[in-house]
């Protein structure tokens, strides 16, 4: 099968770029997609931030048609506000819109949000019947294997959503208390996929292309997502395809290869927000980039102060005379 449909949307059963908030901006996720992501997540949108037109938020539903198949995903824990937030997301034309129920961090969490939804299943189920009611596109939910280990019900809770109305669901195999520690339990994705009738989507330590085959090959899921493995490496998506398609790994790309992927995204960056807003934001990812590295370290430290796109060239410069030596 090299297509599975959510709704009526067609998607490449390759591999998905997931949500990272305050990470998987426009820029970075246009880099992903150059290199073979075949479905990309806006960061999350608060659904009551909308409900009171907060600019930030409206901001992040912007839908660009290179992005495409593409959702913008919602997080509350109020139904009234995920009705009205959706029917504010209709106007910016998503593929599909995907609710949140595995943010694990605290802001989230302690308003009932996120993964505390888990511990809720009645309320969750609530949400996704607000958001089908009110959605122009296929409703679709992201959640945890549970709250924490003693409470796993990650299949159950599919089944939850499912009769709710969702289109598709995905899953991160660890629970809120793991937060992204400890290995990601494949296990419960294949529990998931025997339970629901949708197609489902599994998340967690995938980093290459042979991981990704595993996936598909002992979850028996729908598609592969990844999203902290493409960190500094978005060719990562190029290599899933290429390992999918031959069953070859592809190499590493060479430094100078590696850094010239870096600076364009680092002028993405700069198009999109300017070079202060922009050269600031690419401070994670620069050092993601140079991850591993000779004299990775020093470098990473001192991409933390960065201010133009010109210490970013300066920065290369010296990468590439250490590599030299």
């Amino acid at each position: 099968m090299d297509h599975i449909e959510i709704g009526k949307v067609k998607i490449e059963r390759l591999c998905a770029l997931s949500p990272m908030a305050s990470v998987a901006d426009r820029a970075y996720r246009e880099i992903c997609r150059e290199f073979g992501a075949s479905y990309l997540v806006s960061e999350m949108v608060s659904a009551k931030g909308l409900c009171y037109s907060g600019a930030g938020s409206l901001e992040l539903c912007e839908v660009y048609d290179s992005e495409r198949p593409y959702a913008i995903q919602l997080f509350g824990e109020e139904p009234e506000f995920m009705g009205r937030a959706v029917e504010i997301v209709n106007r910016f034309k998503p593929d599909i819109i995907d609710i949140n129920m595995g943010c694990p961090v605290a802001k989230v969490v302690n308003q009932g949000g996120g993964s505390a939804l888990m511990k809720t299943p009645e309320l969750a189920a609530e949400l996704v019947r607000a958001a089908v009611s009110a959605a122009d596109c296929p409703v679709t939910v992201k959640f945890r294997s549970g709250w924490d280990s003693e409470h796993i019900n990650a299949a159950e809770f599919g089944v939850m959503m499912e009769q709710a109305g969702a289109s598709a669901i995905a899953i991160h195999p660890r629970t809120r208390n793991q937060m992204y520690s400890d290995r990601a339990d494949w296990g419960v994705i294949r529990e998931v996929k025997k339970a629901v009738n949708v197609p489902v989507i599994g998340n967690g330590d995938i980093t290459s292309g042979e991981s990704a085959k595993r996936m598909y090959d002992e979850t028996g899921c729908d598609l592969v997502s990844l999203a902290r493995g493409s960190n500094g490496r978005p060719w990562v998506f190029k290599e899933i395809k290429h390992y999918l398609e031959t069953g070859e790994s592809l190499p590493e790309p060479s430094l100078e290869e590696r850094l010239e992927i870096m600076l364009r995204h680092v002028d993405r960056l700069i198009a999109y927000k300017g070079e202060a807003q922009g050269v600031r934001e690419a401070r994670k990812n620069v050092a993601w980039y140079l991850k591993g590295i000779r004299g990775a370290a020093a470098f990473r430290n001192e991409s933390a102060g960065l201010v133009t796109r010109d210490d970013i060239l300066r920065l290369c410069g010296e990468v590439l005379k250490s590599a030299s030596e």
